[in-house]
């Protein structure tokens, strides 16, 4: 089966969690996530959670843990923590849990960004996995990128990445 054909046979209504990383936002404040939570929506998902949660390594790991065994989201965007500051640890966190990694999201998302922002889109290192029968995609927290990956990557192909995890 091409991938066309796999797209349309692929689930339309995911269940989806967001977690933004913060240690100086709220959930009032958090604008990124926010935007995730509305465009979900719109593209007729169920959002299952919405939290923002410290820039901790062992809290984000935890966490993600928790969500992924808990609330079973099939797609869990985490956005924040991915850039290069000591604080920014969201990688670190998330990558030993995964049981394979999207590699090609990424560097898509590279490529996208430097359309968008030039040559500032080598400071991010977004990336995606699964864990369990979720997929995970870290972004940065800007809502510019979160807008970018979410339109251009990861809503497009949710219900096709969700099929192939479920098979």
């Amino acid at each position: 089966m091409g991938h066309k054909a796999h797209k349309q046979a692929a689930p339309k209504n995911l269940r989806l969690g967001i977690l933004t990383v913060s240690t100086t936002r709220s959930l009032a404040e958090d604008k990124s996530g926010h935007w995730m939570n509305r465009q979900a929506k719109r593209e007729g998902h169920t959002v299952v959670l919405h939290r923002v949660i410290p820039d901790d390594r062992s809290e984000i790991s935890r966490i993600v843990s928790e969500v992924v065994n808990h609330q079973a989201p099939e797609i869990l965007l985490v956005n924040g923590g991915t850039g290069l500051s000591p604080s920014d640890v969201t990688i670190e966190a998330v990558r030993p849990l995964f049981s394979k990694e999207l590699t090609a999201f990424s560097p898509l998302f590279a490529q996208l960004s430097y359309e968008d922002i030039d040559s500032a889109a080598i400071v991010s290192r977004a990336t995606a996995g699964v864990i369990g029968k979720t997929a995970l995609f870290c972004l940065p927290g800007s809502i510019n990128a979160c807008k970018l990956a979410c339109k251009a990557l990861i809503f497009p192909e949710a219900g096709h990445i969700t099929a192939h995890i479920r098979s």
